[in-house]
C-alpha cells in the first residue's frame, strides 16, 4: 500500500489542489515501511494521475474538490479529508484506523490554503 498526503512541507495540506508538496508512505505488514517527499507538479497538472502512476491507493488531505474526489474514485484511490497536523502522524492514524475521512469537499478555489 502506498499512502499520498498532500503537503505543504511536512504538514498536512488544507486543499489537496493546491499542495506544494506530496508526503509518500510506503506501508509493508500494515507499518510505515518507507517515505519520501515530492514536489507537487501544480494544479493544472494531472495530478490523480501523477500519483496513481506511483502507486498511492490512498490519499490524506485537508480538503479536496468535488471533481478531484470523482476523479480518484474513478481510479479506486480512497480519499481521507479532514486530516490536520504532520503528514506522518496523519498516515499513522490512517493505519491505525483512527483517522476517518470527514468528507470535505471544497467549492471554491479562492482559499487556496484552507477548505475548513
Amino acid at each position: 500500500m502506498k499512502i499520498a498526503v498532500a503537503s505543504e512541507g511536512l504538514n498536512v495540506s488544507g486543499h489537496f489542489g493546491h499542495c506544494s508538496d506530496f508526503n509518500l508512505f510506503t506501508v509493508e505488514d500494515g507499518k510505515i515501511a518507507a517515505e519520501e517527499t515530492i514536489a507537487s507538479p501544480g494544479h493544472d497538472h494531472n495530478l490523480i494521475e501523477f500519483l496513481a502512476g506511483r502507486g498511492v491507493t490512498v490519499i490524506i488531505s485537508g480538503g479536496m474538490g468535488a471533481g478531484a474526489r470523482e476523479k480518484f474514485d474513478e481510479k479506486g484511490i480512497e480519499i481521507v479529508t479532514g486530516a490536520q497536523g504532520a503528514a506522518k502522524d496523519a498516515a499513522q492514524k490512517f493505519l491505525d484506523g483512527a483517522l476517518v475521512s470527514d468528507d470535505t469537499v471544497c467549492c471554491k478555489h479562492e482559499h487556496a490554503g484552507d477548505c475548513h
